[in-house]
């Protein structure tokens, strides 16, 4: 409506004429011509919003709902929104815009003002754009600059950076691949970072044995069903693949070779499993307001008993590994009647190590029992858990009948509201993953930051150890055998911590398949360049993206 078009107005006089609105940002510069209406306003608006206020900071901290740095398009409509209820008289709080608000007679802020301001800015950018051929000069974006070329990436300075996530992938170009292409990281732990890996939307991912219910947990949480060959649900075995379950323009399914090589999803690392995984793997796309802002992961049920002695024609543990570092959630799905945790699943289990913040536990059908048994199950099922997790803290179980059919009355009064309370708390774990994104893209760097520093160390001490001429072949595989002890030579000349380390066996069986002799010997100015960046230049990127009004 008029309203609304004005809104947009204002936020397009914001922005360089260059600038295409699906793709703007607005920074911490372009908000502050918000404020300068707060100098000219009434002064009865000023009672209520003032420059550097309490209740912008929270206008800022509720409309950056991801902590993302920025406002994009939708977050600054909400800003503008709170601002104007703000203007109205009314508190501002997280709970306001889900309130009932008669949003279509809310009028836009005033902005007494800034009229004569951007005409000044507008006169500023047109003198100062460079010209070709009498048309304005299309500039790339910093970030493809940065993932194309090496050499152009030195040359951007981190005040460039538009939010983030686009620091981090100035950072990871500049100072953090140098060391993981120099002491093949890539091969030995996790493929290299791409454009796409950064800008991914946070994924979920669901494990469990078959008929646990994870395919219908997707769809009960859709509300409808999702394209693709495993829409089927059944008591037997139907997963028999990989489906990652995404926001698309329209309903289709695309096969794993094509997802593989596609630059802007960030599932190139997978091709290292092979052709055999890939074909069976897909990806399913649809229109969803869910996913825009999640994608799941749905997997094939975990074998069990006789079903083991078919081996895969992949390396399953490999590949949940593998999405285990990408996903921000990892349900872990049982069924009352499934407790068993088989040898299979156990090394999936094991393959989390170092996600343990990561896993839920969901056990679902528990309508399925009555309240006595539901106990005993809940008892059985931690001390199943406990075998196989090796932490000392409880893991979070969440109870309930994850499906679209109503719960069933043997569940009694009792059940029924605890499946309710339940599955509103698994619900709004799950609302949280967005908001917690940018913080947990962050977590994940630092992590691998320091997993590459350790690789490092590793691979310059056993180049150290070689000979220079005789007696290569011998001292290698002795290096190999004792492993183990050459990672606790490491970890106290170097003064790391243990738990930061490897798995030694599966860093032995990748390193028996290379020349430790060709490796590259400790460069320390590359150490350097990653340690400056843990203690200097992250933070000082999440301090330049914090709440400006904080």
């Amino acid at each position: 409506d008029t309203d609304d078009l004005q809104v947009l107005e204002i936020y397009k006089d914001t922005l360089p004429e260059t600038t295409p609105l699906n793709s703007c940002i607005l920074e911490e510069s372009e908000w502050r011509l918000i404020r300068l209406r707060l100098a000219a306003a009434p002064k009865t608006t000023r009672k209520s919003i003032r420059s550097g206020s309490v209740t912008l900071i929270q206008v800022w901290a509720i409309a950056d709902s991801k902590r993302q740095g920025f406002l994009g398009f939708r977050e600054f409509i909400t800003a503008m929104q709170l601002v104007s209820l703000a203007q109205a008289g009314q508190a501002v709080h997280s709970d306001l815009l889900s309130a009932e608000v008669d949003f279509e007679n809310l009028k836009p802020p005033l902005m007494d003002g800034l009229d004569v301001l951007l005409a000044k800015q507008k006169r500023t950018s047109k003198t100062s754009e460079p010209e070709l051929n009498g048309s304005p000069q299309v500039q790339n974006s910093p970030a493809a600059l940065w993932f194309s070329s090496t050499k152009s990436a030195k040359k951007v300075p981190l005040a460039s950076v538009t939010s983030i996530v686009d620091g981090l992938k100035k950072l990871y170009i500049q100072k953090l691949k140098p060391l993981e292409v120099t002491y093949r990281f890539n091969d030995f732990v996790s493929p290299l970072l791409t454009n796409s890996d950064f800008d991914a939307k946070p994924m979920v991912m669901l494990l469990g044995q078959y008929s646990t219910g994870k395919t219908t947990f997707i769809k009960h949480l859709l509300r409808s069903s999702y394209p693709g060959k495993c829409a089927h649900i059944g008591p037997e075995p139907t997963t028999d693949r990989f489906v990652v379950v995404m926001n698309g323009p329209d309903e289709r399914s695309i096969p794993g070779n094509t997802v593989a090589v596609q630059a802007d999803m960030p599932y190139s690392g997978l091709t290292t499993f092979g052709t055999a995984f890939l074909s069976k793997f897909e990806c399913s796309q649809m229109p969803h307001p869910l996913l825009e802002h999640i994608t799941f992961v749905d997997t094939p049920g975990v074998l069990s008993g006789e079903k083991q002695r078919t081996q895969r024609s992949y390396d399953f543990t490999g590949v949940t590994s593998w999405f285990a570092t990408k996903c921000d959630l990892i349900l872990l799905l049982f069924d009352p009647h499934k407790l068993d945790i088989s040898d299979e699943f156990k090394r999936v289990i094991s393959s989390l190590r170092g996600h343990d913040d990561k896993i839920r536990v969901v056990l679902n059908k528990a309508d399925q029992v009555d309240t006595q048994q539901l106990m005993r199950v809940y008892g059985a099922l931690m001390w199943s858990l406990g075998k196989v997790l090796n932490t000392p803290e409880v893991m979070r179980v969440y109870i309930g009948s994850f499906n679209d059919k109503p719960i069933n009355a043997a569940a009694g009064p009792i059940g029924t509201e605890l499946f309710e309370k339940e599955q509103d708390d698994l619900l709004a774990d799950l609302k949280d993953i967005p908001k917690k994104a940018c913080d947990r893209r962050i977590n994940e760097f630092v992590k691998r930051a320091r997993a590459a520093k350790i690789h490092s160390y590793i691979i310059s001490h056993l180049k150290k150890e070689m000979p220079a001429m005789m007696g290569k072949a011998k001292t290698q595989q002795r290096l190999i055998d004792n492993l183990f002890d050459e990672f606790a030579k490491v970890q106290r000349e170097h003064h790391l911590p243990a738990g930061d380390f490897p798995n030694v066996e599966h860093f032995r069986e990748i390193l028996s398949g290379y020349n430790i002799d060709k490796f590259e010997k400790l460069r320390p100015k590359m150490l350097q360049a990653v340690d400056d960046m843990l203690g200097y230049d992250i933070p000082e990127l999440l301090k330049s993206f914090r709440n400006p009004y904080d």
